[in-house]
């Protein structure tokens, strides 16, 4: 078994850790990051009663509720968008009041947003883009996680994500 921070081979028990409110298991030099659980995990048992308060009968064989995640694809912002909105503003020969006033906003939040120190809302991005006639909101699909795989030749691990910070 691999430890799943780490990714190493555990040798012996795996040591089930609880680190920032999830329980993991990892080997010995991972579990200082955490607090080690005891062996017997805590078991509860729920009975499910009808609407007076009696026990159902058949509790087990009760088909659970399937919860399905929204699908469509989702809006989000350029990398550099930021870059883009000053480089349109700047093309059409506009101050940032004269911009902030076609869109009936302050010269702070254009100044802000061509920083980068905020990130526009949709409502906002939308009418930056029609003002502009720029593109700043893309729709994405859900991530391609075998895109964003490490190069390692072992399995992926919490660990090869994150970055650890060591106190």
């Amino acid at each position: 078994m691999n430890c799943e921070i780490c990714g190493k081979e555990i040798e012996g028990k795996p040591l089930r850790t609880k680190i920032d409110g999830s329980v993991l298991l990892v080997c010995n030099d991972c579990a200082k990051f955490g607090r080690v659980q005891r062996d017997t995990p805590l078991e509860r048992k729920f009975v499910t009663r009808d609407k007076k308060g009696r026990k159902e009968a058949n509790a087990k064989t009760r088909p659970k509720k399937t919860y399905t995640r929204n699908e469509e694809p989702m809006d989000e912002l350029v990398e550099d968008f930021n870059l883009v909105v000053r480089q349109a503003r700047e093309a059409k020969g506009w101050k940032r009041e004269e911009l902030a006033a076609k869109i009936y906003e302050k010269a702070s939040v254009i100044n802000r947003i061509e920083s980068g120190k905020i990130l526009p809302d949709l409502k906002l991005a939308r009418k930056l883009e029609k003002t502009l006639n720029i593109k700043l909101i893309e729709k994405y699909d859900d991530m391609d996680l075998e895109a964003y795989k490490s190069s390692s030749a072992g399995p992926n691990t919490l660990g090869s994500i994150v970055k650890i910070k060591r106190k």
